[in-house]
Parts: C-alpha cells; structure tokens; sequence
C-alpha cells in the first residue's frame, strides 16, 4: 500500500548527457534538482539502477531531503517483437544473453532497496514492457516470476508499471503477484482535448479498479506535453493547457486520495528523434535549464 503523496517521475539529464551514452549528471546537479522539487513532491520515480539513480539515492541520503523514491528497471527484450517500428527484434542468442541480465537487474534493484530501506518506496520489474509496441517485450508470466523472485531478495513493495489499457489485456498475471498496480494514462496520445482529459484518467482508474477491486491503484505516470509535432493535435498542446490539466488532475488526485506520479519534472532534449519540438522531449515541469513552466510558476503548495 503506496500512502497518499505527490510523486513526479525524475530523470534529470541535461543538455550533452544520456543514459545511451552513459554521460550521467552530477551529483551537484542532483542536489540542485532536487532542491528545485523539494517543495512540490513527496515521491520520486526513477526506471533504472544506472548510475544516475545510485547518486540521486545518495544525494537523498547525504543531504538528509525528505523524498522517498520509486526504484525499477528496464528489462531486456525476451521475446522477439516485429510490431516495434524501431528495433524489437531479438535472436534467439540474444534473449539468452537477456535473460540472464535481467536476472542481474533484479538483483542490482534489490541491493539498492536493501542499501538504501528508508528511501526506497517500492520496486517496479518493468516499464510498459508487455505493450505491443515494446522493443523490450516481455511474457507477462515472466514478469509475474520477476515479482515472485524479488520478494526472495528485498522486502520491499513490488509493483510493475505499465498503460492503462496494457493492464487489463496483457498484464494480468502479474496484477496476482504485485502489491499494487501502476498505470499509466495519457489523454494526448488518444488525440483527447483539454476539456475531456481528466475523464481519460478517471475511466483508466475506474476499469482498472474493477478488474482488480483487491488491488490499490496508483498512476506512475499521467502528464501534458508543452510542444508537439504532427503526432498530436497543436491547439491542445502549450504550457497554458498544461498548467489547467494538471490543476484538474491535482484536485482530483487529493479528493480522492490517488497517489500519482507527474511525468516528468524537466525536458530531455536527448529523447525521441532529431526534431526539435516532438512531445517526448517536453514533458518537463520544468525547461531543460531548469527554469520553471506555467504550472509551477503559478503554483502554491495546493496539496
């Protein structure tokens, strides 16, 4: 059971930094980005056991900041997927190989759970990766097994995140063996308006819970991108839509007690494609150089 907070998914890679490229940001930088959400957010959620995410929990730890962090991993692809558009497709030596990684991040995850007890909020076997679309696709079965073998490794809470609608069709033996579930909702990739959005969530809460009412539901993540091209609708994309849907969804969150986490605190210009203004790099709460958009610039400690 997750308590009520205010959780936003953090990645704070800068301009010249990536996970692909192994080039991770400091731990001043850290410090400053966490100093920038500290007044806004209970819950940070991190997805690997990189090095960014050891010296963010070190950052915590050291600093003595009061966030609890959300810990996971990105499995690799043990199922070959020709429906990914950009590289889902596995040998059969590869998925032998991937097998055992993933195994070896499980590990990794538990070890950083167990270092760091009173930080480490709960730890997820996966990213989205029973979608269709997944380069990554895993057998959800397997992923049920991940869940089991960590419970033999750490004590802490084990979930797996994934979108709303993946859940209920893929994911079901692993919605058996989590401690809660975690779904992700984004009414802009439905081509949803702003004025129909929050409903988007609340029917994504509301069948979740239906199709499994013994488990708490929380969102890992829900977000308004401020720049889009061609693959959204343009008048519903900008930092004023995105400060009046998060608003709703804050509300609404709070009454109703639904932990949830924001994606994402700040642009990452190294996600996506070359285009400048596709929506994958600016999710952000805040601009890449770290100055804030509408929403936190207008907000108060409304929680």
């Amino acid at each position: 059971m997750i308590k009520f907070g205010r959780g936003v998914c953090y990645s704070g890679y800068r301009e010249g930094q990536s996970p692909i490229a192994h080039v991770y940001p400091t731990y001043a930088q850290i410090l400053e980005d966490l100093t920038i959400l500290k007044p806004h957010f209970d819950y940070l959620r991190m997805y690997d056991v990189s090095e960014h995410a050891k010296t963010v929990l070190r950052v915590i730890e050291e600093e003595k900041m009061p966030f609890k962090v959300m810990l996971g991993v990105e499995p690799r692809g043990e199922i070959s997927n020709p429906n990914c558009p950009w590289g889902g497709l596995h040998s059969d030596e590869e998925i032998a190989v991937n097998k055992i990684e993933n195994i070896r991040q499980l590990d990794r995850l538990a070890e950083l759970a167990n270092r760091y007890k009173d930080i480490v909020l709960a730890v997820a076997v996966g990213n989205e990766c029973t979608s269709e679309w997944h380069p990554g696709l895993m057998a959800a079965e397997t992923l049920a097994s991940h869940v089991r073998y960590l419970r033999t490794v750490t004590d802490a809470q084990v979930t797996f995140c994934e979108g709303a609608y993946a859940w209920r069709v893929h994911a079901g033996p692993v919605a058996a063996e989590v401690d809660f579930i975690s779904i992700h909702s984004y009414p802009l990739w439905l081509r949803k308006h702003l004025d129909e959005a929050l409903a988007v969530n609340q029917l994504d809460y509301e069948e979740n819970k239906a199709a499994y009412p013994d488990k708490q539901i929380i969102f890992t993540e829900f977000g308004w991108t401020t720049s889009c091209n061609d693959t959204m609708d343009k008048n519903d994309v900008g930092e004023a839509q995105q400060a009046e849907y998060l608003a709703q969804v804050e509300k609404w969150s709070k009454d109703n007690q639904i932990p949830m986490f924001v994606f994402e605190a700040f642009d990452e210009p190294w996600k996506g494609g070359r285009d400048p203004i596709e929506p994958e790099k600016h999710w952000g709460l805040y601009n890449v150089d770290r100055t804030p958009k509408i929403y936190i610039s207008k907000k108060t400690r409304r929680f």
